[in-house]
């Protein structure tokens, strides 16, 4: 059984928490690039008895300074604690993006944060690690502090398969080209959304597939098109088959982000309930049809295949 990862929304962190290992990054996706950085992070918690926590911001950076961008998240902050309490970490600090904590000068980052108040015996970042003001600190920055702060700063080398770096951007940009199955196999798992079903305009239903609808809110939006799909409703722990759609319908002039998903044998009201929709497989990008009885012609075409999947 894996113990729970304590949430920390501030650096107040309890005593047990201080001199441990800390892990520094957005970790959007926790994917296999981040996985070597906790593989080795969990060889020195065994070697030195130490905790492992990790260190995220929330909303994430890039975010906070673009506002213009929407849709950017591979995972969500509830996805993404539960994968990380499954590399065992024992604490998670999430701390708040704001205007005044991005003006925090990179020196007084690492003596009022790292020293002071988390008091880190090792920090692991990427290569490409920058903080501070106007992202002035780096990583030879933080090793010129080592001595002076007492840690250690420990770097990964990054994950490489066929020439790429194994990286957040790489599985985004995979994801928005319909590349899902690789994005899949780098995330170890499953690309999922979890979202609320939310009253709709009931087209599916008219023409004889009812669906689902959920907001995406800041996920990525992966390429907008039809997917094979499994479902899990609420905090069960199985799994429906279906088949979604992800877009924005253009043969109803529909205008918002949607993702809509059908179920198979399944009867019931779903409105106001969870769905994790896990996404195994693109079938086909989106298309405006003439009309309605078109669709129908290709959703039945579609359904054959996301039953196979």
């Amino acid at each position: 059984m894996v113990k729970s990862t304590f949430i920390y929304k501030n650096f107040k962190i309890k005593q047990k928490h201080k001199n441990s290992i800390i892990l520094i990054g957005n970790f959007d996706g926790v994917h296999i690039g981040h996985r070597k950085l906790f593989d080795l992070a969990k060889r020195y918690k065994k070697k030195f008895q130490l905790n492992i926590g990790v260190l995220t911001f929330e909303p994430m950076p890039k975010m906070f300074f673009n506002k213009k961008i929407k849709n950017f998240r591979i995972s969500n902050l509830d996805q993404k604690r539960h994968l990380l309490k499954n590399l065992s970490v024992d604490f998670m600090i999430n701390k708040k993006f704001d205007k005044k904590f991005s003006k925090i000068k990179s020196l007084n980052f690492v003596k009022n944060i790292i020293y002071k108040k988390l008091n880190a015996k090792f920090v692991f970042v990427s290569n490409n690690f920058r903080y501070g003001n106007k992202r002035e600190g780096n990583v030879s920055q933080l090793i010129s502090l080592e001595k002076k702060y007492g840690y250690k700063i420990i770097k990964s080398e990054p994950k490489i398969i066929k020439k790429k770096i194994i990286s957040s951007s790489l599985i985004r940009n995979l994801l928005q080209k319909g590349f899902l199955e690789k994005a899949n196999k780098y995330l170890k798992r499953n690309w999922s959304i979890i979202g609320k079903v939310e009253k709709g305009r009931q087209i599916g239903k008219k023409i004889g597939f009812p669906t689902c609808n959920l907001d995406i809110k800041d996920y990525i939006l992966a390429k907008p098109g039809v997917y094979a799909v499994k479902v899990k409703i609420d905090k069960s722990n199985s799994f429906i088959k279906g088949i979604a759609n992800l877009g924005y319908r253009p043969t109803f002039n529909q205008k918002k982000l949607l993702l809509e998903v059908h179920l198979f044998n399944f009867s019931g009201n779903l409105y106001n309930k969870y769905l994790t929709v896990e996404f195994l497989k693109f079938i086909r990008k989106e298309k405006k049809f003439k009309n309605a009885e078109q669709l129908k012609k290709q959703i039945k075409s579609d359904l054959l295949i996301a039953k196979k999947a």
